[in-house]
């Protein structure tokens, strides 16, 4: 039997040259301020930032094939992109509909549609709740006559959506157009990606697979990839307190000189390591179908306790400013709280790690 290949956990030239594209296109176009002026209007999701994302830079077409307008990347790429978009706190739907709808999208080998959003002409999502693990129950509307019905909760970035992709009760998936359907805002945590609840009521859809093994390839990918979304949370969390530690000055020294906040830094620091470990082998392991199972669920079972220690950490250490709303710390802190939940909680993870390393609970 031929031993698997080592995951690769660094980045190679052309991940680390996306990255940079990236990270200048969020400084010059997604600040802090504009992040927190635009989670207090009706217009949550920033179009023309998505627009850029994914026109200008065909970053929406990275996990879809090229002979369908896409990048025909891997999942390695797609989570440097979702790490930058996690430092800016980005409020766009990529991780909605450039991953976890596109690789439902894929399961069912829904090509026009795939080529839709590679063109950024579409917008799609998946209507599952944002709460569900991958391989968890997930609610489905009724199929009555060859028209759907019922209400589904929980959908994140419902609103920015053209198309809905809608379980239903005949254990299929269906291609819903969001005007037909009824969308009405929920109130979440988490501005900068709200959730909805979707009401359908007597709508077409076109059935484009069973619904079963998509939704949980879909929810899979999008567990494994939200990882490098907390990185990046984390990170610029550690890096910005890291800053203002050196900068703000108490009794005639800088705070950032007290030993014991250097050690709380420290162990910060250790434990965002350990994160970007099992972050890169998740996707790495999506990449290359490789432990894709266990790699997910270890990354998931460590990245939502680092991503708020470092949220509440923040907070702390910038002291009163940290408290106030002009300071990004709470859209970290808020994003780092709501992803602790999406896709499974950390100890559904857990769970289902025991299970895949046949490690029972006492």
């Amino acid at each position: 039997m031929s031993a698997q290949p080592e995951p690769a956990l660094l980045h190679s030239e052309e991940e680390e040259a996306l990255r940079a594209a990236v990270r200048d296109l969020l400084t010059d176009h997604c600040d802090p301020a504009g992040v927190i002026a635009r989670s207090e209007s009706a217009a949550v999701h920033d179009v023309p930032l998505w627009k850029a994302l994914s026109d200008a830079m065909g970053l929406a077409g990275l996990l879809i094939p090229e002979e369908l307008g896409g990048q025909g990347a891997s999942h390695r790429e797609t989570a440097v992109v979702l790490e930058e978009l996690g430092r800016a706190v980005a409020p766009v739907p990529y991780l909605t509909s450039a991953v976890v709808a596109t690789e439902a999208l894929l399961a069912c080998g829904a090509d026009d549609l795939l080529g839709e959003l590679a063109s950024a002409a579409t917008v799609a999502a998946l209507a599952v709740g944002l709460h569900v693990a991958p391989g968890g129950a997930f609610a489905s509307v009724r199929l009555e006559d060859g028209t759907l019905h019922g209400e589904l909760t929980g959908i994140a970035d419902a609103s920015a959506a053209d198309v809905l992709l809608v379980p239903a009760d005949d254990g299929g998936l269906y291609a819903v157009r969001t005007a037909d359907a009824t969308v009405v805002p929920q109130v979440s945590l988490d501005l900068t990606r709200p959730v909805a609840r979707v009401a359908l009521d007597g709508v077409t859809g076109r059935r484009l697979g069973e619904a079963a093994p998509a939704v949980r390839r879909a929810l899979r990918t999008g567990a494994g990839l939200l990882a490098s979304e907390q990185l990046g949370l984390a990170d610029w969390l550690l890096t910005e307190t890291v800053r203002h530690l050196k900068e703000r000055r108490q009794f005639n020294r800088r705070v950032g000189g007290f030993q014991a906040l250097k050690h709380r830094l420290a162990r910060l620091w250790l434990e965002i390591a350990g994160l970007r470990a099992a972050a890169r082998n998740a996707a790495d392991a999506l990449a290359t179908g490789a432990d894709t199972d266990i790699a997910v669920a270890v990354a998931q079972a460590h990245a939502a306790r680092v991503a708020v220690r470092a949220a509440e950490e923040a907070l702390q250490l910038h002291g009163g400013i940290g408290m106030t709303w002009e300071h990004p710390v709470h859209l970290y802190l808020k994003r780092a709280k709501a992803d602790s939940i999406a896709y499974g909680t950390a100890g559904a993870h857990r769970e289902a790690l025991a299970a895949l390393v046949d490690l029972p609970a006492p």
